[in-house]
């Protein structure tokens, strides 16, 4: 009993020992001990020049969703604007010799709300973030001192719309519905395309049809990418995934899933960015598999999110 119970001891050792060793091999980072921008590094001016070569008829896709008070969202996200008119007294009055006169807006909003960007100090392993840095260094409430959406360039990229819906044959994919691998390649295959270094590939399930008509439930359950198809895409060198889903990835989540465990094997272990709730649908019309895609996010210093509204262009 005594050389079992050291047999067994000696096995859950060797076994934490690996499961440790196993959790550090994502960090430092192939970009380097020091990178902050992760996938991102993939964007080259070949890549930008390329992405234009896509564009054939010059019709643009807003990608990104209004947003309002009403907005579902991770709770307890919120978002509100107030209207002032600072400094008169009175708007018939206005100001100088042609009365002039203004508005001007503030914004009560999470970052992490509509159509977003989620940049690499949003989610970690622990106390580990992309590229190994700890929380207790980097995570300030006056913003991020690393990390900070503020340092992601401009995405000018190739984008991949790879239509789930369509591949299910349903008008909206079921929710807890994981693509993994298998479904990603089979998908792709189908449409004809090809996922590349340097992408951005977005999934169309046609879940954000489902936001004004049954908010509770879209936003408290969805299909999405599961944890081997994570793997895939960040196997594949593509910059960032997205979906017309508030959190891309299947929920409830994979038997055996962690929490959130698609946004840790994407942002903090493969630097590849997440994009949530965008607008597909008229790329899904159009049958529009590739584009012109790009974004320039809002670069507030420190921010670990950034609301979004990313232009299809082909």
């Amino acid at each position: 009993m005594k050389h079992f119970r050291n047999a067994l001891i000696g096995a859950v050792t060797i076994a934490w020992s690996l499961s440790a060793a196993a959790q550090q091999t994502w960090y430092p980072s192939k970009f380097g001990a020091a990178d902050e921008i992760g996938a991102a590094n993939y964007l080259t001016p070949a890549l930008a020049l390329a992405a234009t070569k896509l564009v054939k008829t010059g019709k643009t896709y807003s990608l990104g969703i209004t947003v309002n008070t009403s907005t579902p969202a991770y709770p307890p996200r919120t978002c509100s604007i107030y209207i002032v008119q600072p400094g008169q007294q009175g708007a018939s009055e206005g100001l100088g010799p042609t009365k002039t006169t203004y508005n001007d807006d503030i914004l009560n909003c999470w970052n992490g709300i509509g159509t977003q960007l989620d940049g690499l100090g949003h989610i970690g392993v622990g106390e580990r973030y992309y590229n190994g840095n700890k929380w207790q260094d980097f995570a300030n409430i006056a913003g991020l001192k690393k990390l900070g959406t503020e340092k992601i360039p401009p995405f000018v990229a190739r984008g991949v719309l790879l239509d789930m819906a369509a591949y299910y044959g349903v008008a909206v994919v079921k929710e807890g519905t994981a693509f993994n691998t298998t479904e990603i390649e089979a998908a792709a295959k189908k449409q004809g395309v090809e996922i590349r270094q340097g992408d951005v590939v977005i999934f169309h399930t046609g879940w954000l049809s489902i936001i004004d008509s049954d908010p509770k439930r879209f936003g408290s359950v969805e299909p999405g990418l599961g944890r081997d198809g994570a793997r895939y895409l960040v196997s594949k060198n593509v910059v960032a995934v997205g979906a017309d889903t508030w959190a891309v990835e299947a929920i409830p989540f994979e038997q055996g899933a962690g929490v959130f465990e698609v946004h840790q094997i994407l942002l903090p272990m493969g630097g590849t960015y997440i994009l949530e709730n965008i607008n597909t649908a008229e790329l899904a019309k159009d049958k529009a598999w590739e584009f012109m895609f790009v974004l320039g996010q809002n670069k507030y210093q420190g921010a670990v999110q950034s609301m979004i509204n990313p232009v299809a262009i082909r």
